[in-house]
């Protein structure tokens, strides 16, 4: 009896492996055999992809910042301050150096 060894593809494989059917149009059959998967596991990854692209097109994703985590707000939110620093000392050094 053939024993069979367990792998694991990163998600960034799956993908590749998912758009080559979706976009380059190969078949299943051909990626099943090309990657040594089942082609159970190729429908399961499919299902995943699309249950996962639902969440990202929904309205409740689009309210969460229009999908920008907090740490994105909050960079940019410091980016905003450091501009307005950057001018406040701009126009007090043209106002010194006018006195000067």
């Amino acid at each position: 009896m053939e024993e069979k060894i367990k792998r694991s593809f990163s998600a960034e494989k799956k993908l590749e492996i998912l758009r080559e059917h979706l976009k380059n149009k190969v078949s299943i059959s051909e990626i099943c055999k090309r990657y040594s998967i089942h082609p159970t596991q190729f429908y399961k990854w499919e299902k995943q992809l699309f249950e996962g692209g639902k969440e990202i097109f929904s309205s409740k994703h689009k309210a969460n910042g229009n999908s920008k985590s907090g740490k994105e707000r909050k960079l940019e939110e410091k980016i905003e301050r450091q501009k307005e620093v950057i001018s406040w000392l701009t126009e007090e050094n043209l106002r010194l150096k006018k006195n000067f």
